[in-house]
């Protein structure tokens, strides 16, 4: 596969980057199977930048619900792929990348050859249904293409993508049985009557449209399609599974099923049929609106009104080349720039654009909005985003970052709750992981002076949010300063998220001089303490009556009032302020010991089968990366007498936990937070606290990488001397000048100029001032 992917990278058109910034090709780097085998819950199909569309392969059809109850084996398809099977269902054209839970998978299209069978098989027998056994060694996986053979009916399937429009490629056989089939019943995390309604109608012997509403983790979400193909089908049909109602209404007297221009249903699947011959090439272009069937054939006419494949793959490459051109580094290590530039890919995957080419978009009161003077976006995993990606945008995606905070602000105005996203798509809100993070991208965008961004507006949404007593036990936070154990299950890990919110609103609050609202919520930022148990000194859950709960095991992530963590990782959640945590926790020395014991102590097995995405591929010791409450942890002794220890932490993560490879990733890559902490880290810096305009030191582990910054100006880092055993930092200079303290500024950045780590094999027993 890899001399493969070669020759097809080699072969890429020099004139599809003739505009961009950076002389090397930049997309040969990008290995999206990374994360598709095991716990990444990566994709491997074609998309663009943000885009709306990513056209990728399923490889099963395991279902939500097994025998009446959850079945665990759908977690491994979040993303509708694993490396490890042997078949290709079909290709479907939304997913979500590196999530924990899923939905999607709209449209599935899968081209046969043979007998017409309508339904996909199983695993176990491949043959009873339309799916094809398939090889990696005839897989080709890059930005934007996605190339497979189907070895069941020897047909070449290719993709690739413009922001809303999929775009399909078969090379067939010769046959005078050539099937493409779109399956509307098929999704991800799928399950008996998820489809709420199907609707489809053949506008004549090219065109097709219609529209999906599903009731999955998005409860009330609708999607549209205009599909059109290269050449007439000579026939059509469809089987519609739908449960028999005793109402039918009077479409009896119609045989719906051949040829007859639409049917609606639950449970639809249709078939277009084709007479082909030996290596003919049949395309199919299928555009998606979250308005109407109307505006997806706009979408499609203006993104890609004609049927040159090549152009548009080229095009789409051309568009990462540009956005990848944003951070170039310097190592002669080509797995090195494999893992980068794939992390750049999967940070710039979300969030997604949510809105037809017109402006025009779905809001979350389900009306149809205009996105006036911004982009709309959607795919918000703002649990997982407001630690780094976002972050990361606000310096290499500026306007793009102030458009999701636009985005945000409609979310707010639009909610019937009146909050701000927790876990948004496609005009619906998910209620997913706790917290009310967007808080921290909305402060942490006009903190930085995001373009565009109404900071008051911002402000006052955030407030707004803040006090919504039904959320999550906040109303018990309001008034008790912490909420009890007895009435919330996450009640430690809510307080904690929710101290660590509230001074990102007092941070804002401050820059804009209204000083009752920082009052409020620098006082409220403090709340950590109230759960933070002297005698243990472990973060624990404290009951209504104010005494702490008994018998809780720190190591146990079930009932112990947290979220996906653990006390030992969760107590160390003050990223707003680790200089009090460090008082709380005994002092310097105390403090360093735990961070210590963290990386170093041995997690018994026990603990691994509480959790299903978490295994020990994403655990050094107990510090787990593979999850993202501890992703500042390393950088905490940047504020102890020993900040040498971050960058001795930093290097030993970053090979352990990112490799090359499709199981390259320690854990579910969450839209782009994982790879978000792996760019920072590289770099040298990391957003310990977004919302603050500092950035924690780190070891760059590369040898130098410059930021473009837009306007003409960069940053550049240069690493002197670095190497897997030179980690430590003897020196850092700012623009020639010695820099004594182990952070950076946002300004310092932005501003331009250059940064030099001068790297050592032994720590050094400076001490910044912090």
């Amino acid at each position: 596969m890899k001399k493969l992917l070669t020759a097809i990278i080699s072969t890429l058109p020099v004139i599809g980057f003739a505009q961009t910034k950076t002389a090397e090709n930049l997309v040969q780097y990008v290995k999206p199977i990374i994360g598709t085998q095991r716990m990444g819950h990566t994709f491997p199909g074609a998309t663009v930048p943000f885009g709306m569309v990513q056209l990728s392969p399923e490889t099963d059809t395991v279902g939500y619900v097994k025998n009446g109850k959850y079945d665990p084996d759908v977690y491994k398809y979040c993303a509708g792929y694993q490396y490890d099977d042997k078949t290709i269902v079909g290709f479907s054209h939304t997913h979500f990348s590196g999530t924990g839970h899923s939905d999607l998978g709209d449209f599935l299209i899968m081209p046969t050859v043979g007998k017409l069978m309508l339904n996909p098989g199983t695993a176990d027998k491949p043959r009873s249904g339309y799916r094809s056994a398939f090889t990696h060694t005839n897989e080709v996986s890059e930005a934007n293409y996605y190339k497979v053979k189907l070895d069941d009916y020897d047909i070449i399937a290719e993709m690739t993508t413009s922001t809303r429009v999929g775009f399909h490629q078969y090379t067939f056989p010769a046959s005078n049985h050539a099937h493409i089939i779109l399956d509307l019943m098929a999704g991800i995390y799928n399950y008996e009557d998820k489809n709420v309604w199907t609707y489809l109608h053949v506008m004549d012997d090219g065109t097709v449209v219609g529209y999906r509403q599903t009731n999955g983790w998005a409860k009330n979400r609708t999607l549209y399609f205009a599909m059109k193909f290269s050449k007439p089908f000579v026939e059509y049909g469809n089987v519609n599974g739908s449960k028999r109602e005793v109402y039918r209404g009077f479409w009896g007297k119609f045989n719906q099923s051949h040829n007859f221009p639409e049917v609606a249903g639950k449970q639809i699947r249709a078939y277009f049929d084709f007479a082909t011959t030996a290596g003919e090439k049949i395309k199919v272009k299928m555009a998606l609106s979250p308005v109407s069937m109307d505006g997806a054939l706009k979408n499609m006419q203006a993104e890609i009104p004609g049927w040159d494949f090549e152009k548009v793959k080229n095009d789409g490459q051309a568009a990462w080349q540009q956005e990848l051109s944003k951070i170039t580094i310097s190592t002669k290590n080509i797995g090195d720039k494999q893992n980068f530039y794939t992390s750049m890919y999967h940070a710039l995957i979300n969030p997604t654009v949510y809105m037809d080419v017109d402006g025009q978009y779905k809001g979350l009161d389900q009306n149809v909005h205009h996105a006036d003077g911004f982009t709309n976006y959607t795919t918000f995993s703002l649990w997982d985003t407001h630690r780094a990606l976002h972050p990361l945008f606000n310096i290499i995606e500026r306007q793009r970052n102030a458009d999701m905070v636009q985005s945000m602000i409609a979310h707010f105005e639009q909610s019937p709750e009146h909050m701000l996203p927790i876990w948004s798509n496609s005009a619906n809100e998910n209620w997913c992981m706790s917290g009310y993070h967007s808080v921290s991208v909305l402060a942490d965008a006009a903190i930085k002076g995001a373009p565009g961004v109404d900071a008051n507006k911002a402000l006052d949404a955030c407030i707004t949010t803040a006090h919504q007593r039904f959320f999550m036990g906040l109303g018990y936070y309001i008034d008790k300063g912490y909420i009890p154990d007895d009435k919330d299950g996450n009640a430690v890990s809510s307080t904690l998220e929710f101290a660590y919110d509230d001074w990102c609103i007092a941070q804002l609050a401050k820059k804009l001089g209204r000083t009752d609202v920082y009052n409020e919520f620098i006082k409220r930022s403090q709340n950590f303490t109230n759960v933070f148990d002297p005698q243990t000194r472990f973060m624990r859950p404290k009951l209504g009556d104010g005494t702490f709960k008994k018998n809780v095991d720190p190591l146990s992530t079930i009932n112990q009032g947290f979220i996906e963590g653990n006390a030992w990782n969760y107590t160390l959640y003050v990223p707003h302020d680790p200089a009090t945590l460090i008082k709380l926790m005994g002092g310097d020395k105390r403090f360093i010991v735990y961070l210590d014991s963290l990386f170093t102590m041995n997690l018994p097995d026990k603990y691994f089968a509480e959790t299903e995405d978490i295994t020990r591929d994403g655990i050094i010791g107990n510090y787990v990366h593979g999850n993202e409450p501890s992703h500042h942890v390393a950088y905490l002794y940047d504020w102890t007498s020993q900040p040498w220890k971050t960058q001795e932490r930093v290097r030993m993560i970053i090979p352990r936990m990112y490799k090359p490879t499709p199981d390259g990733l320690g854990g579910n890559d969450d839209t782009g937070q994982m790879s978000a902490w792996y760019i920072f880290s590289t770099l040298g810096f990391y957003p310990v606290a977004p919302g603050s305009d500092r950035y924690s030191l780190g070891s760059p582990s590369f040898d130098g990488a410059t930021i473009d910054l837009g306007g003409g100006k960069t940053f550049s880092i240069e690493a002197v001397g670095q190497s897997d055993k030179n980690v430590y930092v003897k020196k850092v200079t700012l623009n020639g000048q010695p820099l004594d303290r182990p952070y950076l500024t946002h300004a310092e950045i932005m501003n331009g100029g250059k940064l030099v780590f001068y790297m050592s094999a032994k720590p050094s027993n400076s001490r910044y001032k912090m």
